[in-house]
């Protein structure tokens, strides 16, 4: 079982930065592929970006000029989102699973979920 906890996110103005993190529970988190979603009012939840358990790989959506981390000592993953627009405002999501997906319905674990807002 892995419990998950995304912070970070908040009001930014459009070219502002944002570090969002996610804070897993568990001594299997290194065990585990983990990757960002998001969900905007109206719109499906879509990919963002994905990494492997090692840190090693990861892929992004084509839309995407952030940054995805791992730090497995902490058992956490970050997002570091510059140069921000509003049209990426929306509620961020980490899941975690055993090897990496682009498709949320591959997922078996999620966290609450933060909402980044940047305003124009």
């Amino acid at each position: 079982q892995v419990q998950l906890v995304e912070s970070g996110g908040g009001l930014v103005q459009a070219g502002g930065s944002l570090i969002l993190s996610c804070a897993a529970s568990g001594r299997t988190f290194s065990t585990y592929a983990m990757c960002w979603f998001r969900q905007s009012p109206g719109k499906e939840r879509e990919f963002v970006a994905t990494i492997d358990w090692t840190g090693d790989s990861t892929y992004y959506a084509a839309s995407v000029r952030f940054t995805i981390s791992r730090d497995n000592a902490k058992n956490t993953v970050y997002l570091q989102m510059n140069s921000l627009k509003p049209e990426v405002t929306a509620v961020y999501y980490c899941a975690a699973r055993k090897t990496y997906s682009i498709w949320s319905r591959d997922y078996d674990y999620w966290g609450q979920g933060t909402q980044v807002t940047v305003s124009s």
